[in-house]
């Protein structure tokens, strides 16, 4: 067995792994809620100056709690190190400037959540770094926008809203052949059904806000991948903006951590039957989620992923804004609210982020994210018919 996780199962990593030496033989993991650590003496001081990224000096760079929550994350994705972050968007913005510079070129999946985008499409403009956006559901599609300055592929598999998939083995390989480095947003999956990694992939970003947090009570991120890759980032950009991960946020996904694979479960149940229960309305014309028969790249999804999280969009037939108003404001389950990833369901119109007044792609009118909590099913199923039945009146 080894630190990526190769040879441990789940549930060993979950609950066992790096817990054997805690102080006062504690069960739960300390929280070390400080901001600094002392030495011995002038010679322990000096030598941990020299290697701020491998000791304990000062909360910023490193803390015990975050480095155990590190070291697990690390390990269910495979990956050989892992860097705790303030936020998932944090994740992503360090992930990725560590690898670009003036003059370099992205090619970005066009379906990406919308604060990737922006990093690309805006922010790093101002910093003469280019991007091209592709569908990204065919590997050719990013081998015609790859560039000799191409530096970055950025991926999100499945994206937000549509849940597209792209293939990530062919995406890896062809990568590799040009020298481009590989990053991709992992959240919607977890790494208890999808390791990127293990399809050739350089870095996973996760939004921990999310899954790994699971409770909707904290705001953060995490970036996995090569020891090598890891430490550039940590010395390049960590240390430098300092996105700094709270002790007690990372002890309170360590918390969250021992219930991960038993709520993605029950996530993914209770979205692949709302999304069949959706499927027989008639109201509805078409539901996004990859682990549906129905969904065009079904295949490639059972070849990629072991399994599904409760977020999944539904396009309504109507393109009524009236109508989606009243089936939004009539269920009583799911709460109206951004994000996902907790225990509870959510719904979020597409329509939402618009004034009445802005005008809206026909296609997209009818579009609604939902995510499948924890409650019962049939609870749930109940809630969406009443409020679809009352759209219409």
């Amino acid at each position: 067995m080894n630190e990526m996780g190769e040879g441990r199962s789940i549930s060993e990593i979950l609950h066992h792994m790096g817990e054997n030496h805690f102080p006062e033989h504690s069960v739960a993991p300390p929280l070390f809620q400080t901001s600094i650590f002392c030495f011995e003496n002038f010679e322990e001081f000096q030598k941990a100056l020299q290697d701020e990224k491998d000791n304990y000096i000062y909360s910023r760079g490193n803390n015990p709690t975050v480095n155990l929550c590190e070291k697990k994350i690390a390990a269910l994705e495979h990956a050989e190190r892992a860097k705790l972050v303030s936020s998932g968007v944090a994740a992503i913005t360090q992930a990725s400037m560590a690898f670009l510079k003036e003059g370099d070129h992205v090619v970005c999946v066009d379906s990406v959540y919308g604060w990737a985008h922006k990093l690309f499409g805006q922010y790093l403009k101002r910093f003469g770094v280019e991007v091209t956006y592709v569908e990204g559901i065919r590997v050719e599609q990013f081998e015609e926008a790859i560039r000799p300055n191409t530096r970055l592929i950025y991926l999100e598999s499945p994206a937000t809203f549509t849940f597209t998939l792209q293939p990530l083995r062919p995406v890896a390989d062809l990568a590799k052949k040009y020298g481009i480095k590989t990053i991709i947003d992992n959240t919607w999956s977890t790494p208890i059904f999808q390791n990127p990694i293990d399809f050739g992939i350089d870095l996973v970003v996760h939004s921990a806000t999310k899954y790994l947090g699971g409770s909707s009570d904290l705001i953060g991120g995490v970036i996995c991948g090569s020891k090598e890759d890891i430490d550039v980032i940590f010395n390049q950009e960590f240390m430098q903006l300092g996105p700094v991960p709270d002790p007690f946020m990372a002890w309170q996904i360590l918390r969250s951590l021992r219930t991960l694979h038993i709520r993605m479960a029950v996530h993914y149940q209770n979205a692949l039957e709302l999304g069949k229960f959706l499927e027989g309305r008639p109201e509805v014309r078409k539901v996004n989620y990859p682990l549906l028969p129905s969904f065009p790249q079904y295949e490639l999804a059972k070849k990629q992923m072991r399994g599904g999280s409760g977020l999944f969009s539904v396009e309504l037939k109507t393109t009524d804004r009236e109508q989606i108003r009243k089936l939004t404001n009539q269920v009583k389950l799911f709460k109206r609210a951004v994000s996902w990833g907790g225990y509870e369901s959510l719904i979020e119109p597409y329509i939402v982020m618009f004034r009445d007044d802005q005008e809206v792609p026909a296609e997209r009118i009818g579009l609604i994210r939902l995510h499948a909590g924890l409650e019962e099913i049939e609870e749930l199923k109940a809630d969406l018919g009443q409020a679809l039945d009352h759209m219409k009146q």
